[in-house]
């Protein structure tokens, strides 16, 4: 199951300061506030508000800070305006790269995407130039140390997971190796709340573009500059996800 939005094996790892913390905060803070717009403040009938809250935990992000942008957000007085922007293209070695956006400015953000494909040798194409190599599946990633392979497929299965395996995640000090389970997008959120009330964490849960074919590439320079597309794409404030067929 590779070919996720990880290539820390292509690039140095940064280091989770301050400042990327609070990055992913300002990301997931646009997701909640999105999902609020669209379906009200209450998690209990607003799924996607869920999913979000969801994220933002796996993210360590803390309960009060949560809270508080689901309350600025329900305010009558609140005039954040977001919209959903997704982009596609290919990168160095005909890589091919989805980009979720969520923005108040839909031109400035599509000059940014474009400009990031340009500086690095890649291609901006039209809606559908990509996404037909991808399949849209619910993906959530449990911790493997200390856990029984067996028994957590078991419990995936269980809950309604359409498959189950082995992949690697991001970890406070590294890559950490992860159970992988895939639903479909809509049974996301109850197959992740069958298995937060069996007792396990999660290091990410969303619904993500998973690839069916994946690129091998085997040149160092298309490998670096692919590194640096991906890490200015995601370093952008407006890019939720960015997703990849690298193999």
């Amino acid at each position: 199951m590779s070919g996720h939005s990880k290539w820390n094996n292509i690039r140095e790892r940064k280091g989770k300061t301050d400042a990327q913390r609070a990055k992913v905060f300002t990301k997931i803070s646009r997701e909640i506030i999105v999902a609020v717009k669209e379906g009200g403040g209450s998690p209990a009938s607003n799924a996607r508000l869920r999913d979000a809250i969801a994220k933002a935990r796996a993210s360590n992000i803390p309960n009060d800070n949560i809270k508080r942008v689901i309350d600025k957000a329900s305010s009558a007085g609140d005039s954040s305006s977001y919209e959903s922007c997704t982009y596609e293209g290919y990168g160095p070695g005909g890589v091919a790269v989805i980009v979720e956006t969520t923005t108040d400015n839909r031109n400035r953000t599509a000059s940014e995407v474009r400009h990031a494909f340009d500086k690095y040798g890649g291609n901006l194409g039209a809606q559908g130039s990509v996404a037909w190599n991808f399949d849209r599946k619910g993906v959530l990633r449990v911790a493997s140390d200390g856990l029984d392979e067996d028994a957590v497929m078991e419990s995936a299965l269980d809950s309604g997971a359409s498959d189950f395996g082995l992949s690697t995640d991001d970890g406070e000090d590294g890559e950490i190796d992860v159970f992988e389970i895939l639903t479909e997008p809509d049974a996301l959120g109850a197959v992740r709340e069958r298995l937060d009330a069996a007792g396990y964490a999660f290091t990410s849960a969303q619904v993500e573009f998973v690839p069916r074919d994946s690129v091998e590439l085997t040149d160092d320079e298309d490998l670096l500059k692919l590194g640096k597309l991906l890490d200015m794409l995601e370093d952008n404030d407006d890019v939720q996800n960015v997703f990849c067929n690298l193999k």
